[in-house]
């Protein structure tokens, strides 16, 4: 676990944390290449990578790390990579639900859509993301090839989200109000 200010930090406009899960990984046995690569395209959106840590596949010590970035560090967005799959040591989906408040399930399926395209494998992902407080919490696969696919897919739309989410400047209503709404405030001719 640590906090890192060197992924995007300068001009970023929400913050970042980055969980890898991963038995091997947490024990020295396995680089992790997936956080990183999360970080990095992160970092490229424009998101301040703040803090990453590394944590075996235990459903308690994810939702901990889940609860610490949300409620602790405030991340607005909290990446997970690996424990998606079918394995019975994956539980980060579960990790996942048992701390949002709300689900978000159209960035999950938007992600499995994308993926399809390349394998038909992609319908056994067991993705999952949410709402906790003020952050929003989305799983990735642990696969680098995968998780560029996945992240790319939803990456773009991340900040409208976030700024609804956060209070910022994503007013839905005036972006969509019929062009005689916005003139009601105007005189007519």
């Amino acid at each position: 676990m640590k906090d890192t200010k060197d992924h995007g930090a300068a001009a970023a406009k929400y913050s970042a944390a980055v969980i890898t899960v991963s038995d091997k990984g947490a024990a020295g046995l396995r680089e992790d290449t997936g956080g990183p690569l999360v970080c990095a395209m992160l970092g490229e959106a424009g998101f301040a990578v703040v803090y990453t840590s590394l944590v075996p596949d235990e459903g308690a010590g994810i939702e901990a790390e889940l609860r610490r970035c949300a409620d602790e560090k405030d991340a607005a967005l909290i990446m997970t990579t690996g424990g998606t799959g079918f394995s019975p040591r994956d539980v980060t989906p579960e990790a996942t639900i048992a701390v949002c408040e709300r689900l978000t399930p159209g960035i999950p399926e938007a992600m499995r859509a994308e993926s399809l395209k390349v394998t038909n494998r992609a319908m056994l992902s067991r993705l999952a993301a949410g709402i906790r407080g003020r952050s929003l919490i989305i799983n990735l696969p642990g696969s680098p090839k995968a998780i560029r696919e996945n992240l790319a897919a939803v990456l773009p739309a991340l900040e409208h989200g976030l700024d609804m989410l956060r209070g910022g400047p994503a007013d839905c209503a005036a972006e969509q109000a019929p062009p005689e709404q916005k003139l009601s405030g105007q005189k007519q001719k």
